[in-house]
């Protein structure tokens, strides 16, 4: 089993069948004509359809001409069959607004699905094709633009296709469903005054990305930020493929495999219940069977704290990799935790269960991190970031007192709150990540990110806006110069880099980036792949490759959204000549990655440290692990 690339959209016309691929081509060449033409017949089974859906009798035949389109819908999914077939030769769209409603007199759903369809609201737009299609406008439709065939593509409980009769046609529809989906999404007419409220003066450049600051895209490998290395070729990096090398079963004790901790030392670690399978790092991927530690914390069951048995959801190894970090949640389905346990993976004991605890009261956090990039490799490493919902902070483990605590002692120690801040409300924060020097970028759930520089944790340097979706995982390089937020629905790519009043490049980690800021990236599922990724999959983990030494640069991203594992070419995502950026509206979206399909769904997809790249490959090995089983990739470039 290996990479597959994903299916770009064809022409529409190289799948339709011989018998109506010339009335149906000349019908949509001139929608006007078309409609003069048809027959008084055809005039009434469309109005009878329309009437069914409630559209009012009093569109005139002059609207219905304007919004005249060809629909299509997609079969076969991504395989080798995977076609486009006619579903109304000659129809129309509409949006109109409605609301809950008038929902819930034609479908019956309970009351969280209600809310899922209404997107939270009582009112909102809904996009209706001819007798086949009716949905809200939402980010989840994963509207694709296809400007030079008058075409978009999107994914409305089935992948649809319509296609315009006319340039001016296609761009009025464009335009209403960018205005629509805003309103959707933040609750306001989409008027300048409303996205300035959105967006902020600084970043207009987001909702229109024609006004905004390119060149840093183009000038990021230049110059101060040059690498040194000699840059592969666009069309080598588009060849590449991923070649399996390994798979096979874990010891997934205790549910299945939970978390991957990947080592940039000797050995990487698979995490679930009961305990860590220890395997062997090779330059090929990751593999060896038969070294299992079980958690052993002097007689308690379970690692939850307080003799509960919790399945840890997050491993973080540190001390030059000898120790692991191990935090559970309260309860299952909350992500917040009292404390956590130290494992010794040489003795294979937890040797410390400490307690998150500020001002003698007891707090939570919700995850944890590495001080920078390359911390766990420091030996000497005694220091660790947390978050919480409004929380931001340092913890020691050193004891003051200089006594090394375990967990026979009556009471767990207490961390030592070493510098942090919390915020008095309405952060919200769900997810951060350190640079390479210890910079911190964190993600919110009303979609915002926000750059903390080294030296303070009290006040982001830079605050970028949401785009309406809540930022669910966040990394950035090592470098600090671009960041990679994690959605349900798409990853965006952030560009940090600035010119301040004296000419000099900084990133937003270390100086307030002004109002020349540039255009965020989003990578995307094609609606094919997304449909085939199922409706409740959601992108979950997206990563950098990964690299600890200043001067190089990392190649490639990856996410994961249920059985599927995505690998974009970081270089394609930022060359801004790239063919997937030519005639779109709006931001920026990349289509061209490379599939890694898997029999159940997957935990966790993540690049091996840099230094376990072949001389003959462009990319550490790719590592995908799914509860039962886990598999390397390697990135060839002879293919």
């Amino acid at each position: 089993m290996g990479g597959s690339q994903s299916r770009e959209g064809l022409d529409l016309s190289d799948y339709e069948s011989d018998s109506d691929s010339q009335s149906d081509v000349s019908a949509v060449d001139d929608y006007h004509d078309a409609v003069a033409d048809v027959s008084s017949k055809t005039l009434e089974n469309i109005d009878t359809k329309l009437q069914k859906l409630k559209i009012k009798e009093s569109q005139t035949l002059e609207k219905r001409r304007e919004n005249a389109v060809k629909l299509y819908l997609h079969v076969g999914g991504s395989t080798a069959q995977g076609k486009w077939i006619v579903a109304e030769k000659l129809t129309y769209y509409s949006i109109s607004k409605t609301n809950r409603k008038e929902v819930e007199e034609v479908e019956e759903l309970g009351e969280s699905e209600l809310d899922e369809l209404c997107g939270g609201r009582d009112e909102f737009w809904v996009l209706r094709v001819g007798s086949k299609v009716r949905g809200r406008i939402g980010i989840e439709m994963q509207l694709k633009m296809f400007g030079d065939q008058r075409r978009v593509d999107f994914v409305e409980r089935g992948v649809w296709a319509m296609r315009f009769g006319s340039d001016e046609g296609y761009r009025k529809f464009v335009g209403e469903f960018s205005d629509c989906l805003f309103e959707n999404v933040y609750g306001m007419r989409a008027s300048e005054e409303s996205k300035v409220k959105v967006y902020g003066k600084d970043f207009l450049g987001w909702d229109k990305p024609e006004i905004a600051d390119d060149t840093m895209w183009e000038d990021a490998d230049d110059g101060v930020w040059k690498s040194g290395e000699k840059k592969a070729s666009l069309r080598g990096n588009v060849d590449q493929d991923l070649l399996e090398e390994f798979e096979e079963e874990a010891t997934a004790g205790g549910g299945g495999i939970q978390s991957l901790a990947l080592g940039a030392l000797d050995n990487s670690f698979l995490v679930s219940g009961s305990g860590v399978q220890v395997v062997k790092n090779f330059s090929h991927g990751i593999h060896g069977k038969g070294v299992y530690v079980k958690f052993d914390n002097g007689g308690k069951r379970g690692i939850g704290g307080s003799g509960s048995n919790v399945t840890p959801k997050k491993a973080l190894l540190m001390r030059g990799e000898t120790n692991m970090l191990l935090m559970s949640p309260l309860k299952e389905g909350k992500p917040h935790a009292t404390g956590l346990n130290q494992l010794d993976i040489e003795t294979g004991r937890v040797v410390t269960e400490w307690k998150f605890e500020k001002d003698g009261c007891d707090i939570s956090m919700r995850d944890i991190t590495n001080d920078s990039k390359g911390s766990q490799l420091d030996h000497s490493e005694s220091t660790f970031l947390g978050l919480d919902d409004n929380r931001l902070c340092q913890w020691d483990m050193r004891d003051r007192a200089g006594m090394v605590q375990t967990i026979a002692s009556a009471n767990s120690p207490v961390l030592h709150w070493n510098q942090g801040h919390q915020f008095s409300r309405g952060t919200n924060f769900q997810c951060f990540a350190s640079t390479g020097d210890g910079s911190i970028v964190v993600g919110s759930l009303d979609g915002k990110i926000r750059l903390y520089s080294n030296k303070s944790m009290r006040q982001a340097k830079t605050a970028f806006p949401g785009l309406g979706s809540p930022i669910t995982h966040v990394d950035v390089t090592y470098d600090g110069k671009w960041v990679l937020g994690t959605t349900d629905t798409y990853l965006i790519l952030i560009c940090t880099l600035f010119t301040d009043k004296d000419g000099k490049t900084k990133t937003g980690f270390g100086g307030r980036m002004g109002n020349k800021i540039p255009a965020p990236r989003l990578l995307k599922l094609t609606p094919v792949d997304s449909h085939m990724a199922g409706k409740n999959n959601k992108f979950h983990g997206g990563q950098f490759s990964w690299v600890t030494e200043g001067g190089k640069q990392e190649r490639h991203l990856v996410a994961t959204v249920g059985k599927f594992s995505v690998v974009w070419n970081f270089q394609q995502v930022k060359n801004s000549a790239h063919h997937c950026y030519q005639n779109q509206q709006g931001l920026k979206s990349c289509y061209c990655y490379k599939i890694v399909p898997k029999d159940e769904s997957i935990i966790e997809s993540r690049f091996m440290h840099d230094k376990f790249a072949l001389t003959d490959s462009p990319e550490a090995p790719l590592v995908v692990a799914t509860p039962m089983k886990v598999s390397s990739f390697s990135m060839s470039g002879k293919r």
